[in-house]
């Protein structure tokens, strides 16, 4: 059971987060950067939006009760989040709008860069974060699989940081061609998590 929830975690945030397709909007909010200071930006948008998830995983549950909201109806509500980001993602909508974000960014300071927009709402956006709640849910209060979900953040952040490091490299590698049908397939996939958790939380309603 460890060893699936880790997966499931992994592939879960990797696809909601997408390293990949975000090499092309960072090289785009760090251009005319120095190499050290492109590779702070990368390092403080790693940290900021590891520290989001990781805050969201360990109070995910007592904010839920707090509020008087059921797993399962946040189950369901995350997943239809989850799905309307894999739309925009298979048909082409967030990576204009993340172009859009990138070209208002340049004007900020390096430091700022790195918070808004690659750590939120980039990394740690509306998905990651709906997501990372559900995880923490499934963990269900098992403290080894909650510190395994918190490493998989730590992992997919880490993920990240390499992927901004090599981002012109990767960028080169893939082309326009390759990046768009990166994300369209990362869309499709991402789709079919979020129905899966939607019919996870009817299934938990009709069993309750």
């Amino acid at each position: 059971m460890p060893l699936n929830f880790v997966l499931s975690a992994l592939v879960t945030l990797l696809v909601v987060v997408d390293p990949v397709g975000l090499a092309p909007t960072f090289i785009g909010v760090t251009e005319g950067l120095s190499e050290s200071l492109r590779r702070q930006v990368a390092l403080r948008a790693a940290v900021i939006a590891a520290a989001i998830l990781i805050g969201a995983a360990l109070i995910g549950n007592w904010l839920l009760t707090t509020l008087a909201i059921s797993l399962s109806a946040f189950r369901i509500a995350g997943g239809l989040l989850l799905f309307s980001i894999a739309t925009e993602m298979a048909f082409g909508v967030r990576m204009r709008r993340e172009g859009e974000t990138a070209e208002s960014a340049l004007e900020e300071h390096a430091r700022n860069i790195a918070a808004f927009p690659l750590a939120i709402p980039l990394m740690a956006g509306p998905g990651a974060i709906t997501a990372t709640l559900l995880l923490a849910g499934r963990a269900d209060g098992n403290a080894l699989l909650l510190a395994l979900l918190l490493a998989v953040i730590v992992a997919v952040a880490a993920i990240c940081l390499v992927i901004f490091y090599s981002a012109h490299r990767i960028s080169r590698l893939l082309g326009i061609t390759g990046n768009i049908v990166l994300s369209r397939l990362l869309g499709v996939l991402l789709a079919a998590l979020a129905v899966q958790y939607v019919v996870d939380g009817i299934r938990a309603v009709l069993a309750g």
